[in-house]
């Protein structure tokens, strides 16, 4: 028989998909607002493997990762996919999105975003939120899988999300180690 047990915390990431630099930095202070202080930014990806949003947005596209300060409890994904939603209103003009804001949930084991569409391989939260498990970590990186988006899959972004788990886990041990001591 298992026994139910609350998992540990995750590490919660917006994945944030731009045209402009300016409009990253200000939606930035919003995820801020609304979700806690964001530890570290990544790099600007290319978001160049897809035009999906492009007639939206416009080209050339980008994806940069906000990475949150404070561990999440893992049921924390749906809401904070509909908090982003709300932001991706409040900087839409004219109706088109200037800002796509995916959140996910980096654990140990695996990386998870939120979506609010539905496919063979998701898993519903609850308030009309996915969870599309789309990377698992085996052998010291995050393997894609054959859903993941292909840009998730690029060696830039695994090699990013290995660093953040690795700083994640680091902090972990250290809160042990003050307990202990404390």
């Amino acid at each position: 028989m298992s026994r139910r047990t609350i998992p540990s915390p995750a590490k919660l990431l917006v994945s944030v998909i731009y045209l402009e630099e300016g409009r990253f930095r200000e939606v930035l202070h919003r995820i801020e607002a609304l979700l806690g202080e964001v530890e570290r930014t990544s790099v600007p990806f290319p978001f160049d493997r897809t035009d999906y949003y492009e007639r939206e947005m416009g080209a050339p596209l980008h994806r940069r990762f906000a990475v949150m300060g404070k561990p999440v409890r893992r049921d924390a994904l749906a809401l904070a996919k509909v908090r982003m939603e709300e932001l991706e209103k409040e900087f839409s003009v004219d109706g088109r999105r200037t800002v796509n804001l995916d959140p996910g949930l980096l654990t140990e084991e695996n990386f998870i975003l939120a979506t609010g569409k539905n496919y063979s391989h998701r898993v519903y939260l609850g308030d009309g939120v996915f969870a599309d498990l789309t990377l698992t970590y085996s052998r010291g990186e995050y393997r894609p899988l054959p859903w993941t988006y292909p840009d998730f899959a690029s060696d830039g972004i695994r090699a990013f999300l290995v660093e953040v788990r690795a700083a994640f886990r680091e902090a972990g041990k250290q809160k042990t180690r003050e307990e202990r001591c404390g």
